[in-house]
């Protein structure tokens, strides 16, 4: 048996290398998505089973646990094609087999130790720009996949160490910025060379037996320590059910309901009651929701180390005609909205049954905006950026001002980068007064961000959600504020008719759109609050007018 401090040095230095191959993506990126908000992720992965073994802490949780289903894809692959062979890379980003959606590319590449696979090293990012009908590839008005980009299936990018340059070059033909796009490939390449040499180092001091076990106990301390905490919470079943606003094609709400059962140390996590699959693209595939589950659960269990361990206690009932479990051709661009739904329906639930262990949902929205136009000189330009809101108010305190999604670890891109790379201008980027939840603890603020177009023209998308249902607070918190987006036209402003989604929208140079983010949904009832938080909340702007 291991020892426990050899154990604490094998965690620490297998997750330093997915923390390294994080930084070398995002120090080499491109593309202001991977290089400034870390939209990126990397990890180890089991030989056999494609579970996720060790991942980065800087980069998205949710691209972790949907990449155990991707290597398992390439597992798969490879096994039907004949075998692999040390220096195979493969490379795809279709969304049903291990995916999210076509902007984000997965590299997967065997680590051979002994002439035999000892893990996966995996690479995936958010490229700029992938195809489709509206440069960046968030279209809210897709009915099938095809209109949101170029679908690579698992494909060999490197064979036995020799780069194929036929796949380089169908990449490049796909997208509106070969450039970005080819840095951020290469980003990726690097990325997995670096986490092979470390992983190489490691084995060569310790043995590979030593960081096996290592592996194996991280992964069973991880279902031990889930099933701990499962077994505190009562028996029984609770529900909850949130919405997402439209499919961007129907403006009818689409229902995510979750009917949690716990039953001693093992959970069920059932979406039967849910919408079934929509024509537009808030779909996502089955693999996308238990991934979205494990960084909700990784919300509530914080201390649970994080690897596929979590997961081994709960089942999930997902039927194949949901929304949740949707397969070719039926779009999932926008699937960032859908599983910050599911993260906020399991805060809802755990609310009901351990209020300690929960929060006020989050703003529930990245709000995927993208201008695209040409420059005088006749180059093409395609800013695509997503924005933050307030995280809901929890059993220790107010909720974060202007944060990110709970989906990630990742940063929203500073004002400065876009504006160095766009024609525009941020005329103003502040907090929201008024969107916080009101509760014993108040839910954190909103942004306003408004933009300035300094080019001749552009054309504006948006994809966003929490435009028709704020996000809920929870134990007696309120809701926090709704989404708003507001454009100028030469008659005045307007607003999306599916208030969160529009493509088609037409800016003229000196013409502004103005995005007002969610604020987080409270914690604990309002009547609890503190009259010095109120005095403070006044002091500082957070709350004005009759409200405050």
């Amino acid at each position: 048996m291991i020892d426990p401090v050899t154990l604490a040095i094998m965690k620490g230095r297998l997750e330093q290398i997915a923390d390294e191959m994080d930084a070398t993506l995002f120090r080499s990126a491109f593309n202001p998505i991977i290089a400034e908000a870390h939209d990126a992720s990397h990890g180890l992965y089991d030989a056999i089973t494609g579970d996720t073994l060790v991942q980065g802490k800087f980069g998205l949780p949710i691209f972790v646990g949907v990449m155990a289903f991707a290597v398992k894809a390439v597992i798969d692959k490879a096994a039907r094609d004949g075998g692999l062979a040390d220096g195979d890379v493969y490379i795809f980003n279709d969304p049903y087999d291990g995916g999210t959606h076509l902007s984000d590319f997965r590299l997967v590449r065997p680590f051979f130790h002994a002439g035999e696979v000892f893990c996966y090293l995996a690479s995936v990012g958010h490229w700029h720009d992938v195809g489709g009908n509206v440069p960046g590839n968030y279209n809210p008005v897709a009915t099938e996949c095809f209109q949101e980009g170029m679908l690579i299936p698992p494909v060999k990018l490197f064979e036995r160490g020799i780069l194929r340059h036929d796949i380089v070059d169908i990449l490049l033909a796909n997208s509106r910025l070969p450039g970005s796009l080819y840095g951020d490939l290469n980003g990726q390449i690097n990325a997995l060379d670096l986490g092979a040499r470390r992983l190489g180092a490691l084995l060569k001091e310790y043995g590979d037996a030593t960081v096996a076990e290592a592996l194996a106990t991280l992964r069973d301390r991880a279902s031990q320590r889930m099933r701990a905490h499962i077994a505190e919470l009562p028996d029984g079943c609770v529900s909850a059910e949130d919405f997402l606003d439209n499919d961007g094609i129907v403006d009818e709400p689409l229902k995510i309901a979750l009917d949690l059962t716990i039953e001693a140390e093992n959970m069920v996590m059932d979406f039967s009651r849910s919408s079934p699959a929509c024509l537009g693209p808030v779909n996502i595939a089955r693999s996308t929701t238990i991934a979205a589950c494990y960084v909700a659960l990784k919300h509530v269990f914080g201390d649970v180390p994080a690897n596929a361990g979590v997961l081994e206690p709960v089942d999930f009932i997902i039927p194949e005609e949901s929304l949740l479990a949707v397969t070719a051709p039926k779009p999932v661009g926008g699937y960032t909205e859908t599983i910050l739904r599911l993260i906020d329906v399991l805060f809802q639930v755990i609310a009901k049954i351990a209020p300690n262990r929960s929060n006020g949902c989050a703003y529930g929205t990245i709000n995927a905006l993208s201008l695209a136009g040409h420059r005088s000189d006749g180059r093409r330009w395609v800013m695509f950026s997503f924005f933050g809101g307030g995280h809901g108010g929890h059993p220790n305190g107010d909720g974060l001002n202007h944060g990110n999604a709970p989906i990630s670890t990742a940063t929203i891109p500073p004002l400065e980068i876009l504006e160095a790379a766009y024609p525009v201008m941020f005329t103003q980027w502040a907090l929201r007064p008024n969107s916080g939840g009101d509760g014993k603890h108040r839910g954190g603020l909103g942004a306003i961000y408004e933009i300035e177009l300094l080019e001749e023209q552009a054309d504006v998308f948006l994809f966003g959600e929490r435009g028709k249902f704020a996000p809920p607070g929870v134990a007696g918190g309120k809701p926090g504020a709704k989404n708003t987006f507001i454009f100028e036209t030469e008659t005045g402003q307007d607003t999306p008719p599916f208030v969160s989604k529009m493509v088609g929208i037409t800016l003229a140079r000196g013409q502004k759109v103005r995005l007002e983010t969610p604020g987080g949904g409270g914690y604990g009832p309002p009547v609890e609050r503190s009259q010095a938080a109120r005095d403070r909340d006044v002091e500082l702007g957070y709350v004005t007018g009759p409200t405050a």
